[in-house]
């Protein structure tokens, strides 16, 4: 054993020369100094760096689990096949909602109702509840509503019912039922008037949620930007999914639905464009009011 200057004055401790085990005599481990607390390098940048820091770390953790869903990116639930390869988003990464969206399920079930009940007489339905931009304020404008829960066929009720209930709870959540209704109504009857007002003499009914759910959509990509929508695209015989951002997935939207407005203008298409550019304007309006809610 060889003593060791622990403090460099009095204190001597004991050290094997071969094993470097350290002995201690009675009341020598007490006595031991000290040395001053080094910090880590968190704790020597500023709190807003910190929390920047964190961000970015969970931002990484979900990219590497969205990475790892998949070998070629596809999402971990089977079911989520289904509405990808009948081309419809699906929605990943989104916050869990604070509260049951009853607004977004109970106007879901109107509309599912109303469209399965239609179904069997559906031209004389839409001919006569469908909004007719020569006859706006035909049945005392009530045409303006129940259009709204009109559709023209299973495809185009079950599509509409899946933007509703994918992104609205999320929307609803954060505005809370009453806005949100607001909201759907709003964009609804601003789509519907942006309709009329591009041909005004038209007599082809115009039926469809679409208006309204295009508000929603508006919103929820404004105010939830970096939640991630994967896309499967297929090429022949080729699947690939594609995950972008919702901010980055509505402008492209936007810019279909321009191109669909120029066609709808036009007369190559009967599906209004015009109405979803109309009621996307409707929750772009809303998402500037409430934003910060």
């Amino acid at each position: 054993m060889a003593e060791v200057p622990a403090d460099g004055k009095r204190l001597f401790i004991d050290v094997c020369a071969r094993c470097q085990f350290v002995w201690f005599d009675a009341g020598e481990e007490a006595g031991m100094p000290t040395l001053p607390r080094t910090l880590s390098w968190e704790e020597t940048i500023p709190p807003e760096a910190r929390q920047r820091l964190a961000v970015l770390e969970v931002d990484r953790i979900r990219a590497a689990a969205e990475a790892g869903s998949g070998a070629d990116g596809s999402p971990d639930a089977w079911w989520q096949w289904v509405p990808g390869l009948l081309g419809l988003p699906i929605e990943e990464g989104a916050e869990a909602c604070r509260r049951r969206p009853w607004a977004t399920w109970s106007l879901a079930a109107i509309i599912m109702a109303v469209g399965l009940v239609s179904q069997d007489n559906l031209s004389s339905v839409i001919a006569r509840y469908g909004l007719v931009p020569a006859q706006a304020a035909r049945l005392g404008g009530m045409t303006f509503v129940s259009s709204f829960f009109l559709h023209g066929g299973v495809a185009h009720l079950l599509g509409n019912l899946y933007f509703l209930l994918v992104f609205g709870d999320n929307v609803e959540d954060w505005l809370g039922w009453k806005r949100f209704l607001l909201l759907i109504m709003g964009a609804s009857a601003l789509g519907a008037l942006v309709h009329i007002f591009a041909d005004p003499n038209s007599t082809i009914p115009c039926i469809g949620a679409s208006g309204g759910i295009s508000g929603v959509l508006a919103f929820y990509a404004l105010k939830f930007p970096k939640v991630r929508l994967k896309m499967l695209f297929r090429y022949l015989v080729l699947l690939r999914w594609l995950s972008i951002s919702a901010r980055t997935a509505f402008f492209v939207w936007i810019a279909i639905q321009m191109f669909g407005a120029w066609a709808q203008v036009s007369g190559f298409s009967n599906v209004s464009a015009l109405a979803h550019l109309g009621g996307a304007g409707a929750g772009f309006a809303c998402w500037l009011l409430y934003r910060d809610a």
